[in-house]
């Protein structure tokens, strides 16, 4: 890629049924883990990849999320009044994203950087020419706080597959991404799941994917949030 993106959307709309009852006060991208909060810690990385316009959904509590973030004059909201999913949400966000690939980044995962940082790794795999959609991909058993099966299988040339119904796959969708506004040519109205363009994509060939470097966590329920601040201290010493 030739120039890194410079736009990225945070997702921070989910309801995070699983973390409550903290989640009854507290939007889950808010919950602090290891002394900073989820979106703190993504927009941490995206201002090292020096992402300079950054544009958050939002739904459940949104209040807290805009309150904390107003003075923030890089930041732009997209506010859904109904939970439009991670398809319907990046969608109607589009014109706010600009006319080149930009990085969609969940709120609800935490990551920590290989030698080179994850976002810088996927700005310098992205192939105009070739992609749609690029992934970052985390191994399972070194993800914590997953207890999938997994979601893919990555061959030599960095292409996909989806895992089959009964197969255990060593790769999971990490929820950091490059995708490109093409991606979104013909997409469905209204909520749907980015899944439906990564199958997409898929068949045409042009969905690829590269393997994360550093650790990745997932902070699924309040009894998780102990061994992810124990790991993080490890990371961060």
């Amino acid at each position: 890629m030739s120039t890194r993106p410079t736009h990225a959307m945070i997702l921070a709309a989910g309801l995070g049924l699983r973390m409550r009852p903290i989640t009854e006060y507290t939007p889950k991208p808010l919950v602090s883990v290891g002394g900073r909060t989820m979106l703190d810690r993504a927009l941490d990385h995206l201002a090292k990849a020096e992402v300079g316009k950054l544009v958050i959904n939002t739904h459940w509590l949104a209040e807290r999320i805009h309150g904390r973030y107003a003075d923030r004059a890089d930041i732009t909201f997209s506010h859904e009044e109904e939970l439009l999913e991670t398809g319907g949400g990046v969608a109607k966000a589009l014109p706010l994203l600009g006319s080149d690939p930009f990085y969609v980044v969940n709120s609800d995962i935490i990551w920590t950087d290989g030698a080179t940082p994850a976002l810088a790794r996927l700005a310098e795999a992205w192939d105009e020419s070739r992609m749609d959609a690029l992934l970052l991909l985390a191994r399972t058993a070194t993800a914590m706080g997953y207890e999938g099966q997994g979601d893919f299988f990555l061959d030599a040339a960095g292409v996909p597959r989806r895992r089959k119904p009964r197969e255990v796959a060593p790769l999971l969708f990490a929820g950091v991404q490059i995708l490109s506004p093409r991606l979104f040519d013909g997409a469905p109205s209204g909520k749907f799941s980015l899944n439906v363009l990564y199958d997409r994509a898929l068949e045409a060939g042009r969905l690829f994917g590269i393997v994360h470097e550093g650790r990745w966590f997932h902070v699924g329920t309040p009894d998780a949030l102990p061994e992810v601040e124990a790991a993080l201290r490890d990371v961060d010493g």
